[in-house]
């Protein structure tokens, strides 16, 4: 049975009164990192549409508004990756506590050009680099991965094989599946990528769709904690 409109919000209420209460009132609420994938798939024209599709988003006044929430900030973080050895830091931890912070991260993607060599697609590999990434995270209350990427694994290990000799403690991985180079993309992520309770998949029909998911994906991902565990709820409801 689902939860109607009034108990909901009611829900909602009670949930956010005990986390801002649990609190301390400097804590960082959550790590957010976020993957591209940058393999050769990924051309020039693709590339583009990915590093402009998060510059738009990331300056968006309600996204921006979601990362300036007044209760507690948000640290970021964003890289590419490619093939088993190729990670590449673009933007490393940032407390995003002000206008300005917002605007280095937007500066330090806009310089970057992509991979100009072929690269292969090591999601595992991409996954171990940022479970090492969030070892040196701010201290936040939670710590969520956001990958990106338009196919499926062929270098190295598989994403579920690194789950299952890794720790990645209580780390979320949601994805963002971008369609038009491989078939059924989004259950690949579904079924290999994603971990956690209420991790999900955005989708993206095709790179020209990217700057729409990215938006709505970073739109859930920085919804307080506690309402994304509602949503998730509500979703399966």
């Amino acid at each position: 049975m689902g939860i109607d409109g009034v108990d909901r919000a009611l829900v909602r209420a009670f949930c956010l009164w005990f986390w801002l209460a649990a609190a301390p009132a400097e804590a960082c609420r959550l790590a957010l990192a976020l993957g591209f994938d940058v393999s050769s798939s990924v051309d020039a024209a693709d590339y583009a549409l990915q590093r402009d599709g998060l510059i738009a988003a990331l300056r968006q006044p309600e996204i921006r508004a979601a990362f300036l929430e007044p209760e507690a900030p948000v640290a970021l973080a964003v890289f590419e990756w490619g093939g088993r050895r190729r990670q590449i830091m673009v933007a490393d931890w940032t407390l995003i506590e002000t206008e300005s912070d917002l605007d280095g991260i937007i500066a330090a993607v806009a310089r970057q050009h992509g991979l100009q060599q072929w690269e292969p697609t090591a999601i595992g590999a991409a996954l171990i680099y940022a479970r090492d990434l969030f070892d040196r995270a701010p201290d936040c209350a939670m710590q969520t991965l956001d990958m990106s990427g338009d196919g499926r694994n062929n270098d190295w290990l598989e994403p579920r094989r690194v789950y299952e000799r890794e720790d990645f403690g209580s780390i979320l991985v949601n994805g963002l599946a971008i369609g038009g180079h491989e078939s059924d993309i989004a259950a690949y992520y579904a079924a290999n990528v994603i971990r956690g309770p209420g991790a999900f998949v955005e989708v993206a029909e095709s790179h020209e769709d990217f700057p729409r998911a990215i938006r709505r994906k970073l739109e859930r991902e920085l919804a307080s904690p506690v309402f994304g565990q509602i949503r998730a709820m509500e979703d399966r409801g």
